[in-house]
């Protein structure tokens, strides 16, 4: 069966040899996700999900009963006061822009203490200039570099002990840069030391890829809010659009009215017939999220059994569903990205290019035969097209589609001969 998908004999032994090496990793990403199958399987029972709250609204969406509930069950995984999960929200970029927009003002500052963020999100803070960008409405941005992976605790605490930054924002993943994505635990330490110094700042993360990784959320270690998207982990592949926010019921409502108007906020927004494919992928999300994670230990050790530089490895702590792939040189990069693309049941006919997509400064390609369009949940392989040509994929609906889609994009980088 591996010869009918094009997989030569010597990389079927190859992967046997790794997935009796990668047994131990698979068994505590199962442990996790049995944890957080726990926590979500209570918010469904302690809020009473019922068949009636499938139901959809249109127009206005006045007393939408199963969007409103989605919204508790939310809160009560993440252990928030409120939180804000709409089909309206078009990506993660979307609602983090939201979010920001919604809680700072003219003459604010926000702080990003890991560093540049996200590509998309330059163009929305005025890093790269834009007439609708934070910085056209006069907010001023900062941002102070990761030391070895982890915050620069000094400079931190120092600047914002002079209480004159509104907002705070931590990028848990990485990106599209080399460093490590952040752990709970880091996290948690670096927001108690600076609320020993300033107990006003808003702390913002970014949880995008994050998801039911870990037993614990950044809202559990003291952010006052955070964002994620619903084509990524917590959509569990079902939800075909939206995003969430979830934090403070004060800054919930901020965000609410920047999203619909100023005094209808979270009162308004139908559903659309998408309450039931948000709960259902939630249900299964921490299934889904432990297939991916499967999917990037056994690529990391597959890669590094070839001579490729993964990271993490297969064995490190894992902060999210991101496994980067140093390839060296743009031409293995580009054949393995198209080899995912080929691995995939949606499009597998279709060869990814290097283009220039908006919001990116370099080239990009994507590799993402998903169900839905730009699901980083399913497998995907994207990368921009600069040194040291490194590849981000992510996801895996379950595993064996990912562990094949990962067999094929080998094969079609090294090709048959070998």
């Amino acid at each position: 069966m591996y010869n009918e998908l094009g997989i030569s004999e010597k990389i079927e032994n190859l992967s046997n040899e790794v997935e009796e090496e990668i047994k131990e990793e698979f068994k505590k990403i199962e442990n996790i996700s049995t944890y957080n199958s726990l926590k979500v399987l209570k918010a469904f029972k302690d809020n009473n999900i019922s068949e009636m709250h499938f139901n959809s609204t249109t127009g206005y969406g006045y007393g939408d009963i199963g969007r409103d509930t989605i919204e508790k069950v939310y809160s009560q995984i993440f252990k928030t006061e409120d939180a804000l999960v709409r089909n309206q929200f078009i990506s993660g970029t979307h609602a983090l822009t939201v979010a920001l927009f919604g809680m700072l003002r003219p003459n604010d500052t926000m702080l990003s203490i890991t560093g540049m963020p996200y590509d998309t999100l330059c163009t929305v803070i005025g890093i790269e200039e834009n007439k609708s960008s934070l910085k056209s409405y006069g907010i001023n941005f900062e941002q102070i570099e990761l030391i070895d992976n982890d915050f620069d605790k000094d400079k931190i605490i120092n600047r914002v002990s002079k209480n004159d930054i509104k907002l705070i924002e931590i990028q848990r993943s990485r990106g599209y840069s080399t460093r490590d994505s952040l752990s709970i635990e880091k996290i948690e330490n670096i927001i108690k030391e600076i609320r020993k110094v300033n107990k006003d700042v808003i702390i913002m993360v970014d949880n995008c890829y994050g998801e039911f990784v870990d037993t614990k959320e950044p809202s559990e270690v003291g952010a006052d809010i955070m964002v994620g998207s619903l084509i990524k982990n917590l959509g569990g592949g079902i939800a075909s659009n939206g995003a969430y926010i979830a934090g403070r019921a004060d800054l919930i409502e901020l965000c609410a009215e920047r999203l619909t108007s100023p005094g209808q906020g979270k009162e308004v927004g139908p559903s659309l017939g998408a309450n039931k494919s948000f709960l259902q992928g939630l249900y299964l999300a921490p299934n889904v999220v432990a297939s991916a994670l499967k999917t990037a230990v056994y690529t990391a050790r597959m890669m590094e059994r070839l001579g490729y530089k993964p990271f993490p490895k297969y064995d490190e702590k894992r902060n999210d569903i991101v496994q980067t792939i140093e390839f060296g040189n743009p031409n293995d990069l580009i054949k393995y990205c198209q080899g995912i693309q080929m691995g995939s049941a949606v499009d597998s006919n279709s060869i990814p290019e290097p283009w220039d997509m908006p919001g990116y400064t370099d080239k990009v390609i994507m590799a993402a035969g998903a169900f839905t369009m730009g699901s980083s949940i399913e497998l995907s392989c994207d990368a921009p097209i600069r040194e040291p040509y490194i590849a981000y994929q992510q996801g895996g609906l379950t595993y064996e589609y990912g562990k094949l889609g990962v067999l094929i994009a080998i094969q079609n980088m090294i090709g048959m001969e070998k």
